[in-house]
């Protein structure tokens, strides 16, 4: 039976439960124009990240974590896949088109030629390693002693998307405090939301991700890149009503590097290429000119 103590919230009230943004209707909230005039700013973001063998669990096993008894080779094998051959299919059909990679620490420290191939890209600080899990159970000084031990591993960066995009009620608080400008792990609107920390909070579609649709859901390829342009088209018609429209969608290089699935890359690309209504930007760029509207 459940602890009466979980139905305790000292916060809940008519509206938000929390202090971080004010609530409003989308009817209500300024329009936001992008810099381009499109009526979406589209952002890929490819997480490069590092799952150990034995990873602690502690509060949860990441979504991708190994997942039969040590050592599990199989998936460990896949996932150091992603990061040696899958990342450069995607940077190739990338080509000039520029995305954020969200890198862990530990990425970074151990794939020194990959983050010398992503220079061109923005990027991300995505935590220590998929085994170090932002939650309740940190105190404030260990939560941010993970944030800082990200920022030394990487050049400079403003954004942040937190390991299996998991938060503390103190992980905005404690971004704000390392000076970080904007956060990936939360999809509460179609427009960047501006919190009480400092921190943007740019909307990250996880019903979209390819690690949600391919492995997850086990949808086709082609299912994939209908659904992200249905979502295009949907948030491009309501342009006129609530102004510029923001979509981030994940590329998994274990996922969506593999042979039989970067062909569907390439063609939604090249359909993305031939509009003028959507601009392809970097979250880093899409919390930039939202902040230089909002400010």
């Amino acid at each position: 039976m459940m602890d009466a103590s979980y139905l305790t919230y000292p916060n809940r009230q008519h509206g938000q439960d929390h202090a971080l943004y004010n609530w409003r209707l989308s009817r209500d909230r300024t329009p936001i124009q992008w810099d381009s005039g499109a009526k979406v700013a589209l952002s890929f973001i490819v997480p490069l990240e590092f799952f150990p063998l034995n990873p602690s669990g502690v509060p949860f096993k990441h979504p991708g974590a190994m997942a039969t008894p040590y050592p599990d080779l199989r998936h460990y094998t896949v996932r150091d896949y992603g990061n040696r051959v899958g990342v450069y299919r995607i940077l190739e059909a990338l080509g000039h088109t520029r995305a954020g990679f969200a890198v862990n620490a530990k990425v970074a420290e151990r794939y020194p030629p990959l983050m010398d191939h992503i220079s061109q890209h923005e990027i991300i600080a995505h935590g220590v390693s998929t085994d170090h899990i932002h939650h309740e159970g940190l105190s404030e000084s260990e939560e941010a002693d993970l944030i800082q031990r990200t920022l030394n591993a990487l050049p400079p960066v403003t954004g942040w998307m937190s390991p299996a995009r998991n938060q503390s009620s103190r992980t905005l608080d404690c971004l704000g405090k390392a000076g970080l400008a904007y956060c990936l792990d939360w999809e509460n609107d179609s427009v960047p939301v501006a919190t009480t920390t400092g921190v943007t909070l740019v909307p990250n579609i996880y019903e979209l991700s390819d690690f949600t649709l391919l492995h997850t859901r086990l949808q086709t390829e082609s299912a994939w890149k209908r659904q992200l342009l249905d979502a295009v088209d949907c948030l491009a018609s309501e342009h006129e009503r609530f102004g510029g429209q923001s979509l981030c969608v994940t590329l998994t290089p274990y996922i969506m590097g593999q042979p039989f699935r970067i062909a569907m890359l390439d063609a939604l690309l090249s359909d993305l290429r031939r509009r003028d209504d959507v601009a392809v930007l970097t979250p880093g760029e899409v919390a930039a000119q939202f902040r230089k509207q909002t400010a």
